[in-house]
């Protein structure tokens, strides 16, 4: 060779970095190239798209070019990655989440229909409903059969209103609400495996005077029984008895609804809560019920249950107190709570009413719920959470 061997070497280098450096000029340009003829057929898609439209809306001619997608890949990643940050939430938050929209759902689907008649003898001065029939329920599960029933409650009111902060209307104005009494209790049979059932039950209700029929709203409850008494409630319907003309026997069909919680009392409760310790202590002050005769045997005792972070606490019952207008209890109740923090933990406090003198069953007045969830907080909750080691006392409105 006419060079020395290092001067070769050379040469051959800087041939293949030309190579190379031309070969990266070609991929440049066409990328550049295919990236503008994208861009073009995409307006071209567009003004067609929207040219068809036109001609669409005033001839109802369909022509131009055929559609075609043109997918935008940055928005199609960012949608991907928010299902993927979605799934890999918690499993125990996913499936309240799911409790929480299901529930939301049966409570808004209501279908059916309830056929009653309903008197008022004059004579032996006694109201007399009886039930007839349920139409159109809807079978909640395909596993196990319907198993309906009709619960009934007269309940009476004399327009007292009472001021209770958590009671407010659907709409969440503040109005105050009234306080109702529950006359009288009852319930049909169970007609089991029927979306149609016949029932033809017959109730009656002593009223001494007409006029307590202005006072008086029927309240009738179709659930689905269940055998450990969570009984399901599918629909209601209510009757103000004072707008009906109910002289003479009077049947009516009525659209079943969305339940509702009636207001029968209130109740004054207290919570602390003591972090160190990781200890809970809920106070039952007072419970206040509707002015009635009460009888000289009836008291009252509470059921106070805990529910944190999914898992049920120890309930516990306070003893039985003579009932009164306002009853006095002031007993505290101890739980231990689980390892913090807490995200969701739920107060159900269930007032009854028994019978000293003689042994029968307890029935229930009502119920309140005092809380924290995921999604939301009590606002008694957030003072005591607020004011550590602090009784905080508050008055919440007894539903049933």
């Amino acid at each position: 060779m006419p060079f020395p061997d290092k001067y070769c070497i050379l040469g051959i280098s800087v041939t293949f970095l030309l190579l190379a450096l031309g070969i990266l000029a070609w991929q440049v340009f066409r990328c550049c190239s295919q990236k503008y003829t994208t861009y073009t057929r995409q307006d071209t898609v567009n003004n067609d798209q929207l040219y068809s439209d036109e001609k669409s809306g005033t001839a109802r001619i369909y022509s131009g070019a055929p559609s075609t997608r043109v997918e935008n890949v940055n928005t199609e990643v960012r949608r991907l990655s928010r299902c993927l940050s979605q799934a890999s939430l918690p499993s125990s938050g996913s499936v309240q989440a799911d409790g929480e929209m299901e529930e939301q759902a049966n409570n808004t689907k209501v279908e059916g229909t309830l056929r009653f008649s309903i008197y008022y003898d004059q004579l032996q001065s006694q109201l007399v409903v009886t039930i007839l029939q349920v139409e159109g329920l809807l079978e909640q599960s395909p596993t196990r059969t319907l198993q309906p029933f009709v619960k009934l409650r007269l309940m009476w009111s004399n327009s007292e209103e009472v001021e209770v902060e958590e009671c407010t209307d659907e709409e969440g104005e503040g109005t105050a609400p009234v306080l109702w009494k529950v006359l009288q209790e009852c319930r049909t049979r169970i007609v089991k495996g029927s979306c149609n059932p016949l029932f033809g039950d017959q109730f009656s209700c002593p009223l001494l005077q007409e006029k307590q029929l202005h006072h008086i709203n029927l309240r009738m409850e179709v659930r689905d029984f269940d055998t450990f008494s969570r009984h399901s409630v599918l629909g209601e319907v209510r009757v103000p008895l004072g707008r009906l003309n109910i002289s003479y026997p009077l049947e009516l069909q009525e659209d079943l609804m969305i339940p509702q919680k009636d207001l029968v009392g209130k109740v004054l409760l207290s919570l602390k809560i003591l972090p160190t310790s990781q200890r809970l202590e809920v106070g039952l002050l007072k419970v206040r019920t509707a002015h009635s005769e009460i009888s000289s045997d009836a008291a009252l005792c509470a059921r106070i249950s805990v529910q944190c972070n999914q898992s049920k606490l120890r309930y516990m019952k306070t003893s039985a107190v003579a009932r009164c207008l306002v009853t006095v209890f002031n007993e505290v109740a101890m739980f231990s709570l689980p390892e913090f923090p807490l995200e969701q933990c739920k107060i159900v406090v269930s007032v009854y009413e028994m019978r000293t003198a003689k042994k029968s069953p307890k029935h229930l007045i009502g119920q309140l719920t005092v809380g924290k969830e995921k999604s939301s907080e009590d606002k008694h909750w957030s003072v005591m959470m607020c004011s550590v080691r602090q009784p905080i006392a508050k008055w919440h409105g007894l539903l049933i």
